[in-house]
Protein backbone atom coordinates (compact mmCIF):
# COMPACT_ATOMS: atom_id res chain seq x y z
CA UNK A 1 0.00 0.00 0.00
CA UNK A 2 0.78 3.73 -0.78
CA UNK A 3 2.54 5.05 2.33
CA UNK A 4 0.68 7.86 2.02
CA UNK A 5 -2.56 6.31 1.90
CA UNK A 6 -1.92 4.59 5.33
CA UNK A 7 -1.43 7.94 7.27
CA UNK A 8 -4.44 9.35 8.42
CA UNK A 9 -4.59 13.15 7.17
CA UNK A 10 -6.22 15.88 9.00
CA UNK A 11 -6.79 20.11 9.18
CA UNK A 12 -7.20 21.58 12.10
CA UNK A 13 -7.38 18.18 13.96
CA UNK A 14 -10.17 17.50 11.81
CA UNK A 15 -10.66 14.44 9.58
CA UNK A 16 -11.63 14.69 5.77
CA UNK A 17 -15.21 13.91 6.58
CA UNK A 18 -15.68 16.37 9.52
CA UNK A 19 -13.84 19.39 7.81
CA UNK A 20 -16.73 18.26 4.89
CA UNK A 21 -19.70 18.62 7.41
CA UNK A 22 -18.29 21.71 8.73
CA UNK A 23 -18.32 23.32 5.10
CA UNK A 24 -21.78 22.32 4.48
CA UNK A 25 -22.79 23.88 7.68
CA UNK A 26 -21.30 26.79 7.55
CA UNK A 27 -21.86 27.06 4.25
CA UNK A 28 -25.52 27.95 4.72
CA UNK A 29 -24.54 30.24 7.10
CA UNK A 30 -23.25 32.88 4.46
CA UNK A 31 -25.18 35.03 2.35
CA UNK A 32 -26.69 33.96 -0.99
CA UNK A 33 -24.10 36.75 -2.79
CA UNK A 34 -21.22 34.69 -0.97
CA UNK A 35 -23.03 31.73 -1.34
CA UNK A 36 -22.92 31.61 -5.48
CA UNK A 37 -19.15 33.55 -5.86
CA UNK A 38 -17.93 30.21 -4.16
CA UNK A 39 -19.69 28.21 -6.95
CA UNK A 40 -18.85 30.48 -9.66
CA UNK A 41 -15.18 30.32 -8.34
CA UNK A 42 -15.25 26.60 -7.87
CA UNK A 43 -15.16 25.79 -4.25
CA UNK A 44 -16.13 22.51 -3.86
CA UNK A 45 -16.45 20.50 -1.31
CA UNK A 46 -14.56 17.14 -2.70
CA UNK A 47 -11.05 16.48 -2.86
CA UNK A 48 -8.80 17.20 0.17
CA UNK A 49 -6.97 20.37 -0.66
CA UNK A 50 -10.40 21.74 -2.41
CA UNK A 51 -12.61 20.88 0.86
CA UNK A 52 -9.77 22.56 3.45
CA UNK A 53 -9.69 26.07 0.76
CA UNK A 54 -13.27 25.98 0.77
CA UNK A 55 -13.50 25.51 4.73
CA UNK A 56 -10.57 28.87 4.98
CA UNK A 57 -13.00 30.80 2.58
CA UNK A 58 -15.85 30.08 3.98
CA UNK A 59 -14.06 30.72 8.03
CA UNK A 60 -13.17 33.91 6.35
CA UNK A 61 -16.36 35.02 5.17
CA UNK A 62 -17.75 34.68 8.34
CA UNK A 63 -15.03 36.23 10.34
CA UNK A 64 -15.94 39.56 7.85
CA UNK A 65 -20.00 39.21 8.96
CA UNK A 66 -18.64 38.94 13.15
CA UNK A 67 -16.54 42.10 12.40
CA UNK A 68 -19.37 43.80 10.25
CA UNK A 69 -21.54 43.17 13.32
CA UNK A 70 -19.26 44.91 15.75
CA UNK A 71 -19.72 48.50 17.21
CA UNK A 72 -16.64 50.94 16.41
CA UNK A 73 -15.97 50.40 20.58
CA UNK A 74 -16.16 46.68 20.09
CA UNK A 75 -14.00 47.13 17.16
CA UNK A 76 -11.24 49.34 19.14
CA UNK A 77 -11.29 46.47 22.01
CA UNK A 78 -10.65 43.93 19.40
CA UNK A 79 -7.81 45.85 17.35
CA UNK A 80 -6.28 46.23 20.63
CA UNK A 81 -6.31 42.85 21.68
CA UNK A 82 -4.80 41.69 18.36
CA UNK A 83 -2.16 44.06 18.89
CA UNK A 84 -1.21 43.09 22.26
CA UNK A 85 -0.99 39.46 21.40
CA UNK A 86 2.52 41.08 19.58
CA UNK A 87 3.34 42.83 22.51
CA UNK A 88 5.24 41.62 26.44
CA UNK A 89 3.93 42.54 29.29
CA UNK A 90 5.98 44.94 30.41
CA UNK A 91 5.22 46.98 27.06
CA UNK A 92 1.37 46.66 27.29
CA UNK A 93 2.03 48.16 31.11
CA UNK A 94 4.56 50.79 30.13
CA UNK A 95 1.76 51.91 27.00
CA UNK A 96 -1.01 51.45 29.39
CA UNK A 97 0.70 53.89 31.95
CA UNK A 98 1.62 56.73 29.57
CA UNK A 99 -1.60 56.54 27.97
CA UNK A 100 -3.30 57.14 31.68
CA UNK A 101 -0.87 59.97 31.74
CA UNK A 102 -2.10 61.10 28.31
CA UNK A 103 -5.64 61.43 29.76
CA UNK A 104 -4.99 63.04 32.81
CA UNK A 105 -3.16 66.04 31.30
CA UNK A 106 -6.16 65.98 28.58
CA UNK A 107 -8.53 66.08 31.62
CA UNK A 108 -6.81 69.03 33.52
CA UNK A 109 -6.83 71.23 30.29
CA UNK A 110 -10.29 70.37 30.16
CA UNK A 111 -10.76 71.45 33.04
CA UNK A 112 -8.71 74.82 32.77
CA UNK A 113 -10.76 75.55 29.67
CA UNK A 114 -13.83 75.04 30.99
CA UNK A 115 -14.25 75.43 34.56
CA UNK A 116 -17.13 74.41 36.63
CA UNK A 117 -18.45 78.03 38.36
CA UNK A 118 -21.65 77.49 38.50
CA UNK A 119 -23.15 76.07 41.77
CA UNK A 120 -26.48 73.65 41.44
CA UNK A 121 -28.47 73.11 44.97
CA UNK A 122 -31.26 70.96 45.13
CA UNK A 123 -34.27 71.65 47.56
CA UNK A 124 -34.86 68.71 49.60
CA UNK A 125 -37.62 70.69 51.43
CA UNK A 126 -41.20 69.54 52.79
CA UNK A 127 -42.22 71.04 50.01
CA UNK A 128 -44.57 68.30 48.52
CA UNK A 129 -47.19 69.92 46.21
CA UNK A 130 -44.59 69.76 43.47
CA UNK A 131 -46.05 65.99 43.19
CA UNK A 132 -49.11 66.85 42.21
CA UNK A 133 -47.96 68.96 39.42
CA UNK A 134 -48.10 67.70 35.67
CA UNK A 135 -44.88 65.60 35.59
CA UNK A 136 -43.94 67.96 32.25
CA UNK A 137 -43.49 71.15 34.09
CA UNK A 138 -41.57 68.99 36.98
CA UNK A 139 -38.37 71.22 36.67
CA UNK A 140 -35.16 68.86 37.01
CA UNK A 141 -33.25 71.27 39.51
CA UNK A 142 -34.43 74.59 42.19
CA UNK A 143 -32.39 77.13 44.03
CA UNK A 144 -32.67 76.00 47.88
CA UNK A 145 -33.61 78.56 49.74
CA UNK A 146 -31.45 79.26 53.05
Amino acid sequence: MNNQKSKKRNFRGMSYRVVQLANSKNRTKLHKGDQTWLKEEFYKNIGWENVINLYQKIEEFLNNYYLEELTLEELFIEADRIGNKYLTNQEIKDYNHSFSKKVNEVAEEIDKQFPDTEMEFIDFSQNNNIKSQNKKNIKTYRTVKF
